[in-house]
């Protein structure tokens, strides 16, 4: 007893010593403080499922759905209907999907590319006959066939446990309901450019005037459209009364879509393509998309010994950028449907090419432009906005995905009664023949968005981070602080990041935070250095979830640059079950 007094007596003393005045405190030394740290945020670590999206809402939508008994799959497309509903300005139903997902139970890797084709009309000559001979941003002709909900349908059929009704019923009441425009997400909600587009001002101004934050914002219509697919799944959007009002819409606008262009629509499973970075293994899916890129990017960057140099530091910097150029180049080249030609994505991603690739660079000396040195004017910086967002379930299954309008709310064009807008996508082709990603009918151009995942041993990660053709760039850029800089995946996505939106030059924009010694060397050295808030948009945002299969542990990081979070699963308690 009096040893238990004694313990007390010590703690008080303890507490007392901590709310005294500093000067009166005993200077004796104490337990040593916890090292400090440039991480804003903390991982999520649970034994659970865990959601992270670009918006907090979503992201609860994806936990709730776990707690429902749902897998990684459902939660992922709970989360990703909601995203369409509270940031229409970067994603939704009229845009397109790809995803990766792992099975944990086989080990497995599938790939789903639900990037839609254009009118089996349109072609070039097609358009040279109305005078067409250059897509512009918000143009019909850019309209290609979204394929959001396709991909959900077949997320659900392979993989999926729950319901259509089920899955879409958070997005559904949030839609009917409202939700409060958060901080970032009212910064972006309206583009002045789009306020003439047919039914955007009716749609996302409701009553003529700009939600600011914190104003709660209601889509009746695009509760319909949920509605709709909840009841008839993937037919209530390209069969049907929707599918006869959206093209009714197109047609009005000039566009070549048919019934039959919708109808016939399916979205494809591939292989993902793979390359290894110092022992980890990482995927990304295959064109039309521009993982390639990311793959290549990263087997130049394994020539150098980026860990020696310091992370951030000026040579690291200028390795990761004139890599960039180099993979970008020969994927601006080569690059297309592979349905309309080979694309000879082995000779890409060939640690060989990489070696010779790597030999270009000039530690000293920035390049303003790189082989393939006919790198086409029209891809330029531009189409950044999307969402990327992870799940993962308690047994480990993942899930990768990514959802684009391409360029903000895409077109901008609304269909009466829709709720959503048509992405212009199709902005992406070449309306020169005879190259890759030339124009054509029935065909799915050159894609920015990708989701990616990466392993080694008993460590999974699904990762991945929006924002155009800053996307392969910054993957290369996450691989390289989890690989190089033994980073954990929230810090991995909080870093300071560069990102370069032209294929030629020297211009790259760089955060603020990276040291200005460290910029004013790149600039020596030739760079064309934009500096950036610390936290730029330009940089994209992204979310990892990651899978300790050893410890059956679960690991998530959200990045700070938007509304995102990282929601973990909770279980249900039989006390609180009983309750409800």
């Amino acid at each position: 007893m009096k040893s238990l007094c004694l313990a007390l007596l010590l703690s008080l003393a303890t507490f007392a010593q901590d709310d005294a005045p500093a000067g009166a405190r005993s200077t004796a030394p104490t337990t040593t403080p916890p090292p400090g740290r440039e991480q804003a945020r903390s991982m999520i670590v649970t034994r659970f499922g865990i959601v992270a999206t670009s918006q907090f809402l979503a992201s609860q939508a994806g936990a709730k759905m776990l707690e429902a008994g749902g897998n990684a799959v459902d939660a992922a497309i709970a989360a990703n209907s909601v995203l369409g509903l509270t940031q229409p300005y970067v994603n939704g139903m009229g845009g397109d999907l790809f995803a990766i997902v792992y099975e944990a139970k086989t080990g497995k890797l599938y790939g789903l590319n639900s990037s839609g084709w254009t009118p089996k009309a349109l072609t070039i000559d097609y358009l040279k006959g109305k005078g067409v001979t250059k897509l512009d941003r918000f143009s019909v002709h850019d309209i290609t066939v979204p394929g959001c909900v396709a991909g959900w349908d077949a997320l659900r059929k392979r993989f999926g446990t729950k319901s259509f009704p089920e899955l879409l019923a958070s997005a559904i009441y949030y839609a009917e309901n409202g939700f409060p425009l958060p901080e970032i997400g009212a910064r972006s909600w309206i583009t002045q450019a789009l306020l003439k587009q047919p039914g955007y001002r009716e749609t996302y101004m409701p009553g003529g005037t700009r939600p600011q934050l914190g104003d709660i914002f209601k889509n009746p219509a695009l509760a319909e459209s949920f509605r709709q697919v909840a009841g008839h799944g993937r037919d209530g959007y390209y069969k049907g009364r929707m599918a006869e009002n959206l093209v009714k819409f197109l047609q009005a606008q000039g566009g070549a879509h048919t019934l039959e262009d919708f109808a016939d629509f399916e979205p494809e499973w591939v292989e993902p393509i793979t390359t290894t970075y110092r022992g980890w293994d990482i995927y990304e899916l295959p064109p039309n998309g521009q993982g390639v890129a990311a793959l290549s990017m990263l087997n130049i960057m394994e020539n150098f010994p980026l860990k020696d140099y310091g992370h951030n530091s000026a040579a690291a910097l200028h390795v990761m950028i004139e890599a960039k150029k180099l993979a970008y180049a020969d994927m601006a080249k080569f690059v297309g449907d592979p349905k309309f030609g080979p694309v000879p994505v082995k000779q890409m991603l060939a640690k060989d090419l990489a070696k010779q690739r790597a030999a270009l660079i000039d530690m000293e000396k920035a390049s303003c432009k790189v082989l393939p040195s006919d790198i086409r004017q029209t891809l330029e910086a531009h189409g950044n906005e999307t969402i990327y967002m992870s799940a993962i379930d308690k047994e480990g299954n993942i899930v990768s995905l990514i959802q684009s309008n391409y360029s903000g709310y895409g077109t901008g064009m609304v269909a009466p009664g829709a709720g959503f807008s048509f992405h212009n996508r199709g902005q992406g082709f070449d309306l020169e023949p005879g190259k890759p990603n030339s124009l054509a009918g029935h065909k799915r151009p050159l894609h920015t968005i990708i989701p990616a995942f990466m392993r080694r041993g008993d460590i999974s990660i699904g990762f991945g981070i929006m924002g155009g053709w800053n996307q392969s760039q910054a993957h290369a850029q996450f691989v390289s602080n989890v690989v190089d800089f033994n980073m954990n995946v929230q810090m991995a996505l909080e870093s300071a990041r560069f990102t370069k939106g032209t294929f030629d030059g020297c211009d790259v924009q760089i955060e603020s935070r990276v040291a200005d010694a460290v910029r004013e060397e790149l600039a020596r050295r030739g760079h064309i250095i934009t500096p950036l808030a610390g936290f730029s948009g330009a940089m994209g945002n992204g979310e990892a979830v990651m899978r300790d299969a050893k410890r059956g542990v679960n690991f998530a990081g959200s990045d700070p640059r938007t509304d995102g979070a990282a929601i973990p699963e909770q279980p249900i308690l039989p006390e609180l079950k009983r309750q409800q």
